[in-house]
Formats: structure tokens, sequence, C-alpha cells
């Protein structure tokens, strides 16, 4: 059997368009961009005004990346499972 050009068995199931995304709003960009140049500023103040070693004020902001990344998904698990 053809379909648009392609060769498939019978027992194929018809293959469904992939999922169009949700459009991601103007405020989680600015939240997403404001919270990535605080964590930049952190580990800059971190390195340059307290003088504690570069990587450590990395593993400062990473840590703190974490962190947050940790509580934006416990928040959206809650919010979802209320959905549900």
């Amino acid at each position: 059997m053809t379909v648009d050009g392609e060769v498939r068995s019978e027992t194929d199931p018809p293959t469904a368009p992939p999922p169009v995304p949700a459009p991601v709003s103007r405020a989680t960009v600015l939240a997403y961009a404001t919270v990535a140049v605080l964590l930049a500023s952190w580990v800059l103040f971190g390195w340059l005004v307290q003088q504690q070693g570069l990587v450590d004020s990395l593993g400062e902001g990473l840590g703190a990346a974490f962190t947050l990344l940790l509580i934006v998904s416990v928040v959206g698990s809650v919010r979802q499972h209320r959905r549900d």
C-alpha cells in the first residue's frame, strides 16, 4: 500500500503528526532571562568581589541553578497533580 509516496505494510498503523508544542509566554522568557542574569552576577560577585576562586564561584552558581530547577520541578508536579 502506498501513502504519500511511501510503501507501507497493511499491518502498519497510520502515523499521527507530531504534537505542536505550546508557545512560551513572554513572562516565562523574561523570568528565565532574569534568573540567568542573576546567576551569572552571583558567580561574578563571588569570583571578583569576594575573591573566592573561579571554581568555587561556579560551584555556588551551579548549586543555586540546580536548586531552582528542583523547586520549579516540584511546583510543576504539584500543579499538575491538582489539575488531574
